[in-house]
């Protein structure tokens, strides 16, 4: 599935830039400690370089990805956000309809959201099904522990506040 444009929020995209700039600005340290680790003889069995080889590795790989990513995203003011269907940015109040239980998720990007955080992304099977319903709308959803019906109890914006 190729997309053409990502939705990230301000923040968001400010905090890959960041981490961006931080794994650049990282990158002589890195390649110091692989020299010293070079130096201390025998790469067979030097613990330091196998380490600073695999850190480069990772630090390379997430510059790469971010800078591939950049380009994709649209970013989007959360605070400008309004509206009365589930959109990127919304925060969504659902009652599970067999158990009764409520639980509220912030859609966003799959780069910037967090479960833990209570906002997932729109790719996501929940994000997906929310997506475009209204207030009073049921969705179906196949989740890991099994299927699932919420009902849209409420759409509200935040904006920025959800990102804290």
């Amino acid at each position: 599935m190729t997309m053409t444009s990502i939705p990230i929020s301000v923040q968001g995209y400010k905090k890959l830039e960041e981490e961006l700039a931080r794994l650049k600005s990282e990158r002589p340290i890195i390649i110091q400690a692989i020299k010293e680790a070079r130096e201390e003889g025998d790469l067979r069995e030097n613990a330091g370089y196998d380490a600073a080889r695999e850190r480069q590795g990772m630090a390379e790989a997430r510059i790469k990805y971010i800078e591939s990513r950049l380009a994709l995203y649209q970013v989007i003011d959360l605070d400008k956000l309004r509206g009365d269907k589930v959109v990127f940015g919304a925060t969504v109040d659902v009652e599970d309809v067999d158990s009764g239980e409520a639980r509220t998720y912030t859609i966003l990007g799959p780069d910037e959201a967090d479960p833990a955080k209570g906002s997932i992304s729109f790719l996501s099977p929940v994000g997906q099904a929310l997506l475009g319903r209204e207030e009073g709308d049921e969705v179906t959803v196949d989740i890991p522990r099994g299927r699932v019906t919420y009902e849209v109890t409420g759409i509200r914006f935040q904006g920025s506040a959800v990102l804290k």
